[in-house]
This record gives structure tokens, sequence and C-alpha cells, in this order.
């Protein structure tokens, strides 16, 4: 992959370097990863910046990274096919998530239980980058951050802390057992400390764990799981992309709803299905909702470009989204 050399984050855009850390750690271990971190790093980043000249530089150093890896990486379908990427991402974030969560239920916790949680959560939100979250996804990105707060002021405080909650009696944790027993992907390990890997040191304004740090007057409070009433409130961590609102979330468990039991036949109502229209291309070819997705990203990625006079990559763009509306083949 291209090296990378960024200049210090500009302030403006400090919230994006969770993002840029986690690419940092992945560089070698999954390019993936590494690529679509830095991709949701320069999207929020665009959002956030101010449009100084430091920030616009920035910006523009991780946008030609990211071209340059796309042409070095052209044989990699999980950076070039959004579809893939997706699967990549939700597999990866997952058995991330097992991993901890496992492990935590155990007892064993640690700075790799930490760790996992909360790298869990920082993909959980890369993924937000291919549209809304699944219902499993954003509650098991909301349950990470929560424990790995949860348990990293557990132990910075020398508490020990309560288990993760345990499944209902008769409910299995064959496939959590599986994923614990395999360990995390990349190497993050499954004993103590992080593997002995050269992990960057934290961006100024956080803990050891990478955690941004917060002044005691600012911080927040949130309830201790019932099973631990000798606890009291611990304080809560500023982490990003986290509300702040109190909370103790369990991990997606959804219970089918009854089915209820008619008492009066009554016509059936038109869907939504009724009404579907597919677009049609130029040429009479049909386009899906991916398809008429990505024709739409080309369009903001021109109007990003134009954002910084950089007409080349525009022009790039508005040919690939005429590509695809017109003939259905995507050119990418």
């Amino acid at each position: 992959m291209p090296t990378l050399n960024l200049p210090e984050c500009p302030t403006p855009l400090k919230s994006i370097q969770h993002f840029l850390k986690a690419a940092t750690e992945h560089d070698q271990r999954d390019p993936v990863i590494s690529y679509w971190c830095r991709l949701h790093a320069l999207q929020t980043g665009l959002k956030l910046s101010t449009k100084t000249s430091e920030e616009t530089g920035f910006l523009l150093k991780l946008m030609d990274w990211l071209e340059q890896t796309k042409k070095t990486q052209h044989e990699n379908e999980a950076i070039t096919n959004e579809v893939a990427a997706q699967a990549h991402l939700e597999n990866y974030a997952h058995k991330l998530f097992m991993y901890a969560d496992s492990n935590d239920r155990a007892s064993n916790f640690g700075k790799n239980v930490i760790k996992a949680f909360y790298s869990s959560g920082v993909i959980y939100d890369v993924l937000t980058t291919f549209g809304e979250l699944s219902e499993e996804a954003a509650q098991n990105r909301k349950y990470a951050k929560w424990r790995a707060a949860y348990i990293h002021n557990c132990l910075k405080n020398g508490e020990t802390p309560v288990p993760g909650p345990m499944k209902g009696e008769g409910e299995e944790n064959e496939d959590a057992d599986a994923d614990a027993a395999s360990g995390p992907p990349g190497n993050i390990p499954s004993t103590s400390g992080l593997g002995g890997i050269s992990q960057p040191g934290p961006p100024s304004g956080t803990d050891a764990f990478g955690f941004p740090s917060v002044p005691q007057s600012s911080a927040h409070n949130f309830p201790v799981p019932p099973s631990n009433p000798s606890q009291g409130n611990l304080p809560y961590p500023n982490l990003p992309g986290f509300n702040s609102t109190p909370m103790s979330p369990t991990p997606y468990n959804p219970t089918p709803a009854p089915t209820p039991t008619p008492t009066n036949v009554t016509p059936s109502q038109p869907s939504a299905e009724d009404y579907k229209i597919t677009p049609t291309a130029e040429g009479g070819v049909s386009l899906d909702i991916e398809q008429m997705n990505k024709a739409q990203k080309y369009v903001k990625w021109a109007g990003s470009a134009l954002n910084y006079d950089d007409v080349p990559t525009a022009v790039e763009n508005l040919r690939k989204a005429l590509q695809l509306l017109t003939t259905g083949q995507d050119p990418a």
C-alpha cells in the first residue's frame, strides 16, 4: 500500500483521529479495513472542514492516498466493490464484538477486551459509509462503546467490572465460544496486552488506552448494571460518536412479536410494493437501488472535488455517473 505521511490533524478535524488511528493499526494486517477507515475519515472531514488551507491540504493528502490505494489494490474486490466491502467490515466488526463479549461474560477483563470492544465500535461507525446500520449492528455498536468505557473506568479505578449480561435460560452460546477460542481478527491478542505489536502512541488529549480524555467537570455519569449496587456511578468518557445520554444497553437479542389473532377480515390494503417503480436507464436498462445509490455517490464526490477546485476529479466522477445511468454499467 502507498505510504501516507499526514501532518498533525487540524483542530476542526480532531474527531476523525480515531478513524485514522484505526487505519494505521491495520495498514499491515488488513488493507481493506485501513482503506475504508480513511475513506470514512475523509468523508467526515469534508463535512467538518472550515476550508482553511491547513485543513484543505490535510484532506487532499488523504484523498490522494485513497486514489493511489484504489489503483494499486484494483484486484481487491473488498476495496473496489462496496457490497464486498460492506460484508468484509460487517464480518470483522462482528468477530471483534463476539470475541470481546465472550471474554467479558467470562470475567476475562483486560486491555485486549477494552480494545476489541472499542475497535468494533469504530468499525461499526465506518460501516455507516454504506448507509444506515441494521438493528443488530446499531445495537452492537452502542453496547460495544458502553462496555469499553465501563471496563476501562473500572480497571482505571481499581474496581472489578461486573461481567456482561448472560443469555437467558436454554439459549446456547456456541457461536460466541467459537469466536472467543479463535481470537479476534487482526492481532488483538487473546492474552493480556496488545500482542507486542508496535502501536502508535495516543494522540494528544487521549489516555493510555487511546480514549479521549475528559475534564472531570464535563464528565457524564451512566448507570451501573443492576447486579452491581455497590459500584455507584462511574465517570463516562466522551467517546467519539457516542451519545452522552445515560444508558445501559444490552447486546442485540430481538424477541419475536406475537402473531395477532384476526377478529375481522378486511380487504387487503395496497402496500408500497404495489407502487414500486424500477428506474430505467436511457438505453432501456433497468437500474436497481444499488446502481442508483452509486450514481448519487459519484455526483456527490464530484461536488466535493469542486469544493477544492479539483476539476479533473469532478469531471471523472460525473462521467462515471453518466455512464452508470445511461448503460447500467459501473465503470469503477
